[in-house]
């Protein structure tokens, strides 16, 4: 791929990127959609933040990431459950990863 094939595909994706942020609030009044689908997007958004989540916090490169990863989410999730401060929730996940690697768990 040489320059200007770079520069055609950025150009090409910036306005694409463009037009799709654009075509929101311009057709926001124009396109109703119903309540059930305003769910369903609602409900999309917080399942896909999970996947991302549940993917980040179990794998290590095509593998399984071992028990410390996801033990020190699980307590990340429950301090930010019981609205824990953001740094205390940061450090004990850390913490709780580091101790049960110290101990030897994987």
């Amino acid at each position: 791929m040489d320059g200007t094939e770079l520069l055609v595909a950025t150009a090409v994706l910036a306005l694409g990127t463009f037009a799709f942020r654009f075509a929101g609030p311009a057709l926001r009044s124009r396109v109703k959609p119903t309540p059930k689908a305003e769910r369903l997007m609602a409900l999309a958004a917080v399942v896909l933040l999970a996947a991302l989540v549940a993917v980040s916090a179990l794998t290590e490169g095509h593998g399984f990431a071992g028990i410390a990863r996801p033990a020190g989410v699980l307590v990340a999730g429950v301090l930010a459950w019981r609205k824990a401060p953001f740094a205390l929730v940061v450090v004990a996940a850390a913490a709780t990863a580091a101790l049960l690697r110290l101990a030897g768990v994987p």
